[in-house]
């Protein structure tokens, strides 16, 4: 039975890949802050879910990860979705803060864990939920368009490091737009994604093992012409009402 680890898996896009790697039979540990809807997940596989209360920004975060996979016997795939972000277009420190803490500080301290348990044991994929924000920096959104920019650039870091080093580890970065998910209540966002079509195209590409996916189409569009956007005026546009 083949294993994978899913990190922000309480809600959101996160519990959707979980249940759908349930569905296809596989065994999955589940982590979040939140341990109600971890349970709620287990009851409906009993024989396939081991659950885990992990707080990404906290300094035994490894440690309980680590001892995640030991009590699964290994891990074949490790999945993070678990991210915050919010529009601050008046720059509240707190937010901003928040934001490093989870997008940044968290994500690397587990990243690398995974990165040496898969080392060590000579196989494993790495999956990450970033965003298309992490394209250009969004005036809206300062932090959460820089640390997505920051995830997406550490997993291609250390894809390269991986191979320099002959590790058999693959690494998949997924970039959806917009998604029906609670880290989007109270705003109002076009071209909105249901949640449970985007965790089929997330796990879909992920057993396909594809290195960059931008989900769906029409932000793959957006997003390419956004890079062509000269900064003298990208500097110049309003994103905000």
């Amino acid at each position: 039975m083949k294993k994978a680890v899913i990190m922000g898996a309480s809600s959101g896009i996160g519990r959707e890949v979980a249940l759908l790697l349930c569905q296809a039979g596989w065994h999955i540990g589940i982590a979040a802050r939140r341990l109600d809807a971890l349970h709620d997940i287990q009851a409906k596989y009993p024989a396939q879910v081991t659950i885990s209360q992990i707080d990404v920004t906290t300094m035994d975060a490894p440690i309980l990860l680590t001892r995640l996979v030991e009590e699964m016997g290994g891990i074949d795939l490790y999945v993070h979705v678990s991210g915050v972000g919010k529009q601050n277009p008046m720059l509240e420190q707190s937010i901003e803060t928040a934001t490093v803490d989870t997008n940044v500080s968290g994500f690397t301290r587990l990243i690398d864990t995974m990165f040496h348990l898969m080392e060590h044991q000579r196989y494993g994929h790495i999956a990450i939920v970033s965003s298309i924000a992490g394209t250009k920096g969004l005036g809206p959104a300062p932090s959460y368009s820089a640390t997505k920019a920051y995830q997406a650039t550490y997993i291609q870091a250390l894809e390269q490091l991986a191979h320099s080093r002959r590790l058999p580890i693959t690494f998949t970065d997924i970039r959806p737009g917009f998604v029906d998910t609670p880290l989007l209540s109270g705003g109002r966002y076009p071209m909105l994604m249901d949640k449970e079509r985007v965790a089929r195209a997330i796990v879909r590409n992920i057993l396909a093992r594809r290195h960059i996916v931008v989900i769906d189409w029409r932000y793959a569009v957006l997003t390419f012409f956004w890079r062509l956007i000269p900064n003298f005026i990208w500097r110049r546009m309003k994103l905000t009402r």
